[in-house]
């Protein structure tokens, strides 16, 4: 059992309650406490300019109350802890990261515009936090493509053979094993490739599109296969594919148990934590659960 908690994020909407439902699930299977996090924003943090009588009192909490009550109805394990805090939930909730295996959350809680695909609470954990944060997203989500190609439990994860993260794989492979899913690994190469011979004008590559297929399938199998190694027991199917990355992995999430992104690691002129618009996208049209990975600590 690892002693580090599966923390989820609640707020008592039903976004946070679905992705408690994801966070209980993965404890179990993981054999790991759960935590469950209610981060109470007040008008002292939220607006500077407004002066309220105090702080909300520390004593009882009706969301943790609701939860309580909804994990009552399921037996046995994992431990589940309950913790009440104060603050902006979006700068709070990535500090948790720090000592959990997973950061649970919702797409969208209480506030914000209905309209919103994915709330700033989620965006900041996704950006910030040191752990894997999965965003559970609402039901319904519809995606274009066709679906998977055989049935079964399915993890996908995008993986860029220019710069791989052997730590979205490693987290993906690790899933997959957990859920005894197949993986399916995602390598995009852009395609059509134009070049410019003059302004305004466009020629056709000289570059034959199977022979950049077959190289990004020749890399990615490079990179899996010492996961494999790790992981007999998952099935992993690598696909080189053309074109936009982002909607190959929306694409996938059909019907998908999660989908696998990396974020960004940080760049000598760019040293703030980021997300790419691959990553960004996943999260905000992905009809499954999507983890994002921090990167791994850069080696000494």
């Amino acid at each position: 059992m690892n002693a580090a908690p599966v923390i989820a994020a609640v707020d008592g909407s039903a976004d946070s309650l679905r992705a408690l439902d994801w966070a209980l699930d993965a404890a179990r299977r993981r054999a790991a406490p759960l935590r469950v996090v209610h981060v109470r924003q007040y008008a002292a943090w939220g607006q500077a300019d407004v002066l309220v009588a105090g702080p909300p009192e520390a004593e009882g909490d009706p969301v943790l109350d609701e939860v309580r009550g909804r994990l009552a109805e399921h037996a046995g394990p994992p431990a589940v802890e309950y913790l009440a805090l104060e603050g902006v939930p979006g700068a709070v909730l990535p500090e948790l990261g720090s000592d959990a295996q997973l950061l649970v959350l919702g797409s969208r809680g209480r506030g914000g515009f209905a309209s919103l695909l994915l709330g700033s609470n989620g965006l900041a954990a996704a950006r910030d936090a040191e752990c894997p944060v999965v965003v559970v997203p609402r039901p319904g989500r519809e995606v274009h493509g066709e679906g998977p190609a055989e049935p079964g439990p399915r993890v996908v994860v995008g993986l860029h053979v220019d710069s791989p993260d052997e730590s979205v794989l490693a987290f993906a492979f690790a899933e997959a094993a957990l859920r005894d899913a197949r993986l399916q690994v995602i390598a995009a190469y852009p395609w059509p490739v134009q070049t410019w011979s003059a302004p305004g004008q466009l020629v056709p590559p000289l570059i034959d599109q199977d022979a950049v297929q077959n190289e990004t399938r020749t890399l990615a199998e490079g990179f899996l296969a010492p996961h494999r190694e790790r992981h007999p027991e998952v099935r992993a199917d690598a696909e080189a594919l053309p074109g936009d990355a982002a909607g190959h992995l929306v694409a996938a999430s059909k019907d998908a148990e999660l989908v696998v992104v990396g974020r960004h690691r940080r760049r000598l002129l760019a040293p703030a934590r980021m997300m790419g618009s691959v990553t960004q996208a996943v999260l905000l049209h992905a009809a499954s659960p999507v983890a994002v990975v921090p990167p791994a600590p850069p080696q000494e």
